[in-house]
């Protein structure tokens, strides 16, 4: 994307959607800018279903050819939507990626907004990693999504930040159940890629050495904001032929704005010191006429283990603004900066 010559830069055009990247394990082709589903499942506010899926259509009319999202995003809702959209259209090009690990159930309560964060009522999830639930929610996700197979199913949020004392009993029961389970699916032909959707690499190192995967969806951790705590996943997945999806490279919104940074922070209000590094990653994005939105979509495919950026979209705005970024050039002068800076780890790869 950048060349050299004489000692000044020379800018290219960002990389082109029609590119795609291959998952060594599988035949599976990624676009480069993968659409999250999480958004049009209602998280935090509610879209309604033209707004929801004319997101969709819009993503795929301009050539973003890989979808993600989990019976966990809206309840139910987000598979809902996206199954009715591609099934109205020519879309047989698309992957497609749903999560396991969770069934949905009804509630009497009737509450705007989940505790989880989705503007729906009358449902919420519950873990079940077993065997059963696997294979359950598995059939009700083809059923919302309107197919007879998915390309990718990951198993969700597994971890230890996110079961506390419970993760040693559910990592032997994803390893002896929920797993072995899905490769069942993946060996039968209903999926064609399995592995992990995950926000932990902690986990991600438990795993790969006891378990065969084909890729991973790891959200928010190897980021412009932050690269460290994902090195050692990134290295061992590039080793093992594991592809990579980096997920969440706006970091909950703290990225997202071109102008300042966000409040939210890993699905929480922001920290004193990430929102500090944040500021200092704004300042020297605008120093350098660099929208740190594309500089944080365009970051992650630095690393030859990542097939794949999955950013979040609500609307076709959205879509239009993700597209925009990803083909922005940005300057090798602002990764050396960041670099200089320390705000980039020393060893980080860079488009």
């Amino acid at each position: 994307m950048i060349w050299t010559s004489s000692g000044r830069d020379h800018i290219l055009a960002g990389p082109t959607l029609n590119g795609r990247r291959s998952a060594p394990r599988t035949p599976l082709k990624f676009s480069i800018l993968g659409f999250g589903a999480a958004g049009i499942g209602n998280l935090y506010t509610a879209v309604d279903d033209e707004a929801a899926e004319a997101a969709v259509a819009e993503a795929f009319r301009r050539g973003i050819r890989y979808f993600d999202t989990a019976p966990y995003y809206g309840y139910g809702l987000s598979e809902i939507r996206l199954g009715r959209t591609l099934s109205s259209m020519y879309a047989d090009d698309v992957l497609i990626s749903t999560k396991v690990g969770r069934l949905i159930v009804s509630t009497q309560d009737g509450a705007e907004v989940s505790p989880d964060g989705f503007a729906v009522s009358g449902r919420r999830a519950v873990f079940d990693y077993s065997r059963e639930g696997v294979l359950k929610s598995f059939e009700s996700s083809l059923r919302r999504l309107r197919r007879d197979r998915v390309d990718i199913l990951l198993l969700h949020d597994i971890g230890r930040e996110t079961h506390g004392e419970q993760h040693e009993a559910i990592l032997k029961q994803a390893l002896k159940e929920a797993l072995p389970a899905m490769a069942h699916l993946k060996s039968s032909g209903a999926c064609r890629a399995i592995g992990l959707g995950v926000n932990e690499p902690a986990v991600c190192l438990e795993v790969m050495p006891r378990f065969d995967l084909d890729c991973i969806l790891l959200a928010g951790r190897y980021t412009l904001l932050e690269q460290q705590a994902a090195a050692e996943v990134l290295a061992d997945a590039l080793h093992r032929g594991i592809a990579i999806v980096a997920g969440a490279p706006f970091n909950s919104g703290l990225l997202a704005s071109a102008e300042s940074p966000g409040t939210t922070y890993n699905y929480r209000p922001v920290d004193p010191d990430n929102l500090k590094r944040a500021r200092e990653l704004y300042a020297v994005c605008e120093a350098e006429g660099v929208d740190v939105g594309a500089a944080a979509l365009q970051f992650p495919l630095g690393h030859p283990a990542v097939v794949s950026v999955m950013a979040g979209m609500r609307s076709p705005a959205e879509v239009s603004s993700a597209i925009a970024r990803m083909q922005a050039p940005v300057p090798i002068s602002l990764w050396r900066k960041l670099k200089e800076t320390g705000l980039l780890a020393a060893g980080a790869l860079i488009p």
